[in-house]
């Protein structure tokens, strides 16, 4: 995915404070063998790619000023009560460098599972993401957890995943080896209560 940003030459608050005014939101750049980088980006465009769940989980293009770099997006701050980004922090990649990364789960195959067809259970996802090791070249943009095994109070945890090639999940994530998704029974249905009788 790919964000166009421009050198930024004033900090401060009332120079962030003009550029909000002005359509644009404040970044940083960091990491790597440069300095910090000062950077501006078009707010619109920029809220439309923070909706990306992508964007929050790849490793980003960043042109500035028609040089492009690797970049992952590492923080990001919003106002609290309006559709306003108010900074951003990116920090530069090395290709050669491992990663560590959050990426989102994503389940599929639940109705196929006995737990749902067979038992009419209900499948609940407890994790949403998780903490992986990788090369910038396998970070996966999200890690598909497979739930048609899943049987009658089942239970899928971490190590149970299959993870694309190049990826491992974080040694302390998986020492926690955590509950991703289980099998309950559907809640019954009351009865309607029986109407009173004069």
């Amino acid at each position: 995915m790919q964000i166009s940003a421009y050198t930024r030459a004033k900090q401060g608050t009332g120079a962030s404070r003009r550029l909000r005014i002005g359509g644009r939101t404040p970044g940083i750049v960091y990491g790597g063998s440069e300095q910090p980088q000062l950077i501006e980006l078009d707010h619109n465009p920029l809220w439309f790619a923070l909706q990306k769940e992508a964007f929050h989980a790849s490793v980003l293009d960043l042109e500035i000023d028609g040089k492009t770099e690797k970049v992952l997006l590492r923080d990001v701050q919003y106002h609290p009560y309006k559709q306003l980004v108010l900074h951003l922090d990116f920090q530069r990649v090395n290709e050669k460098t491992r990663l560590h990364m959050t990426v989102p789960l994503h389940f599929s195959g639940a109705e196929e599972s006995d737990a749902v067809k067979t038992e009419g259970q209900l499948v609940n996802t407890v994790t949403t993401e998780i903490e992986v090791s990788c090369m910038p070249a396998d970070l996966p943009e999200f890690v598909t957890v497979d739930l048609s095994t899943l049987k009658k109070n089942g239970v899928v945890r971490l190590r149970d995943i299959k993870l694309p090639r190049g990826v491992n999940i974080t040694k302390r994530q998986l020492a926690t080896n955590a509950v991703l998704a289980n099998a309950s029974p559907a809640p019954e249905e009351e009865a309607p209560a029986a109407e009173a009788t004069a």
